[in-house]
């Protein structure tokens, strides 16, 4: 673990204006290790195996590199390098969608990503620099300071600074989470917290465990300037005698500490937060493989509605689901064939069956207005069809945010602006277990799962998600969507299905465990048994109101206070 970079003065001793500003200038290569770090912290992420031991792992050093830093401006740098390289190498699977799928030149399209990873990057940035400032150690000012040497209060303010981070990355501009840090927990130590804090709490958690490892790891460490056996260490004690022994107390508790989190992580999935309630559903999530450059062309369209027609009604089950725009036309245009097909299906068999199409309002006047990407469902023996309009849009893709028309102009994807439905809309009712329903993207989006659970009058005991991943290939979106999904059966504790028509399809538990899922790029059905749950986590009822309070306390009782508590230990005035 590399020391901190400082002064290394003696105390007392002058220290010029251009030897302050070498002693505070941290190497190039130190901003290129950390965005090796965070590019290294990609791989904690699905498909790799139980990837949250390696994300601690990564943490640790992370903010071990962070305490090299000696000022807001060196932290916010360090921050947005390893942003920057978990960003580009975590979502470099858009360039697919602009390139292979839109038509955009190589060159703009990688360039699109990179540009949109610094602007992600911003978020870690953003959080470095506010750990910076409110852990205390940039605003010491004195030539002789020591950089930062870890703290309880500089553990809480990191915790604090990357949840806060993360949320605003989730927020701002209709927010993109992907890749937040508790993601990579679904299988990790932390993963027991989800559904107490939700994914942003368990990144919380994961910070606050890793800054606490290196505040309990760094007294031990000697430093560069150790000369013998009374040489300095990093916080100013010494090595020998009673010197080591306060080194070995220093690092006792704050290790214990980051082992209980550890701990605390692993035994909570034993708490049982929801119960099973009604009867058990058989479910069968179907995967039509659609070629995306078929999607929208007359006979790519036409094949689709057979193959879906064929595939819903091969077999019953209490409940059938297609992927999102499995059938890629206006409700109101349904072929008559498949309309009929699909209701006697049902009728006839008990099955209650939801599809992807496209909704929209018809005026008096027959024009269509307000096109909705929706979902619709029959339910058996009754005429009234359901139906879910999506509310999180996609930027560039659902809709256009102002000024980039431009730029969705350089691609041939038939991109358009669509409405949005309510935020809570109703669940879809198979025999007498209520279904709510997402589609595509909004399942990233966990506060807002958790509100429609919440506030619906009817609470959901399973969730859906109907999802089209073709526009990106074969790569590890698939794996890093199914993750996502995890978490949020974990934080809601209840199962989660979902039907995509190129991969992931797959069935979770509501303990967030995978019981079935499809190998992409196939053709197939996936028959499996959920049982379906009700209560409230304390993520359902809270969202993430209990994380971002604890975070803004601490931070700003680190503003305050952290300046001074260093001064002292760093024996100041």
């Amino acid at each position: 673990m590399a020391d901190p970079i400082t002064s290394r003065s003696r105390p007392g001793a002058s220290v010029s204006a251009a030897d302050e500003s070498r002693a505070r200038t941290l190497p190039r290569w130190h901003y290129l290790v950390a965005l090796a770090a965070g590019a290294a912290n990609t791989l904690s992420f699905a498909p790799t195996p139980h990837g949250g031991w390696l994300q601690l792992a990564i943490f640790v050093f992370f903010f071990a590199w962070l305490a090299r830093t000696t000022s807001w401006k060196s932290a916010a740098l360090t921050g947005g390098a390893f942003g920057f390289g978990n960003f580009v190498t975590g979502v470099w699977w858009l360039y697919v969608s602009m390139h292979d799928y839109g038509g955009m030149a190589a060159p703009l399209a990688g360039a699109a990503v990179a540009l949109f990873s610094l602007y992600l990057a911003v978020y870690p940035a953003l959080s470095a620099a506010i750990w910076s400032f409110c852990a205390g150690h940039a605003r010491n000012g004195a030539a002789d300071d020591q950089p930062f040497s870890p703290t309880w209060h500089g553990a809480l303010a990191f915790a604090s600074a990357w949840a806060i981070g993360e949320w605003l990355r989730g927020t701002v501009f209709t927010g993109f989470p992907w890749l937040a840090s508790g993601y990579a927990q679904v299988d990790g130590p932390f993963a027991g917290f989800a559904p107490v804090v939700g994914v942003y709490g368990v990144g919380w958690m994961l910070a606050l465990a890793a800054a606490l490892i290196v505040q309990a790891l760094l007294p031990l460490l000697p430093t560069r300037a150790s000369r013998g056996p009374r040489s300095a260490t990093a916080d100013g004690g010494r090595t020998d005698g009673k010197g080591a022994q306060r080194s070995v107390a220093r690092s006792i508790v704050p290790g214990g500490v980051a082992l209980a989190l550890i701990a605390a992580g692993l035994l909570l999935p034993l708490v049982q937060w929801t119960l099973p309630a009604n009867a058990p559903l058989t479910v069968r999530l179907l995967q039509g493989n659609v070629k995306q450059e078929m999607k929208f062309q007359e006979a790519g369209m036409r094949a689709a509605i057979d193959e879906y027609q064929q595939m819903i009604t091969s077999k019953p089950a209490d409940l059938i689901v297609t992927p999102e725009t499995a059938i890629p036309v206006l409700a109101q245009q349904l072929p008559p064939p498949f309309a009929a097909a699909i209701r006697e299906f049902s009728d006839a068999t008990g099955s209650a069956i939801l599809f992807g199409a496209i909704g929209g309002t018809v005026t008096p006047e027959g024009q269509v207005i307000d096109y909705t990407n929706s979902l619709f469902g029959v339910t058996p023996g009754s005429h009234d069809v359901y139906r879910y309009d999506k509310h999180h849009l996609v930027p560039f893709g659902e809709f256009v945010p102002w000024g980039f028309r431009w730029f969705v102009n350089l691609m041939s994807i038939p991109l358009g602006d669509f409405f949005r439905g309510a935020p809570v809309q109703k669940p879809f009712m198979v025999h007498n277990q209520p279904v709510a329903v997402n589609i595509c993207y909004e399942d990233i989006f966990g506060e807002e799962i958790a509100r429609t659970i919440r506030e619906s009058d009817t609470p959901a005991g399973v969730l859906v998600n109907t999802t089209n991943l073709a526009w990106f290939g074969d790569t590890i979106a698939l794996d890093q969507h199914l993750q996502i999904a995890r978490m949020r059966s974990l934080e809601t504790g209840r199962p989660m299905l979902r039907a995509t028509n190129t991969g992931m399809t797959a069935a979770i538990d509501a303990n967030g465990r995978v019981i079935g899922r499809l190998t992409p790029y196939t053709v197939g059905s996936l028959d499996v048994k959920v049982q379906g749950t009700s209560g409230n986590t304390p993520y359902v009822t809270s969202g993430n109101n209990t994380v971002l309070a604890v975070s803004v306390l601490l931070l700003a009782f680190g503003f305050a206070f952290g300046p001074g508590i260093t001064r002292r230990r760093n024996g100041k005035p």
